[in-house]
């Protein structure tokens, strides 16, 4: 999961649904699997809103029709776009594994759960927090027209609309953002850190 974050411009997947939990996310019963195999979350993702109890597709869920249906690739499907208070519920980083794991780079809310926020940052992928009416506009453009791209600056911080042009400024830890500019986890900047300091011994 580890990609070095520059900026990223795709197409959105539309996930209007406020408060959603981590429950829901990825439910409970594929917390107790030991794999990080990708495939596997990325086919747990949102499993109970795509699926039945009896494996057949709920046709009504956005993720089930066209074109929202396609997987997550490069300009494609790499943002969500969010309902407000995303991620509430348990502290469950595997909310965040599933959400990587199905090819999603950034989700896009006017508002995150603290911890899963935290936790999608340690997956390299990136929560932007815009306004309550950036969030509609976003939601109205895609309604408008699928296709509708929206490019994501990390460097800049700064998140734009390519349907009207509108343009906002988010805010991020310089510590992650560091980390995810290049791609690092918490272990890879320690080591890095101690290739370029001298520590001092005990």
């Amino acid at each position: 999961m580890k990609q070095k974050f520059d900026v990223i411009q795709s197409t959105c997947l539309p996930i209007r649904i406020d408060n959603c939990n981590t429950d829901l996310i990825i439910p409970a019963r594929y917390l107790a699997s030991t794999t990080r195999d990708p495939q596997f979350f990325a086919d747990a993702f949102m499993h109970d809103l795509r699926f039945d109890t009896e494996g057949r597709v709920i046709h009504d869920f956005v993720m089930n029709q066209e074109p929202f249906s396609e997987a997550p690739r490069d300009g494609i499907h790499q943002i969500i776009v969010a309902g407000e208070n995303w991620g509430s519920g348990s502290s469950r980083e595997h909310a965040a594994w599933a959400i990587a794991g199905y090819g999603v780079r950034v989700v896009i809310s006017s508002s995150f759960a603290d911890i899963h926020r935290n936790n999608l940052l340690n997956c390299f992928v990136l929560p932007v927090v815009v306004s309550p009416s950036f969030q509609q506009e976003l939601f109205a453009s895609i309604a408008a027209d699928s296709q509708t791209q929206v490019r994501v600056d990390l460097p800049e911080q700064t998140v734009t609309n390519l349907a009207t042009g509108h343009c906002e400024h988010f805010d991020i830890n310089g510590y992650k953002k560091y980390c995810l500019m290049n791609g690092l986890d918490d272990i890879d900047f320690l080591l890095e850190s101690l290739k370029t300091h001298t520590l001092p011994l005990p």
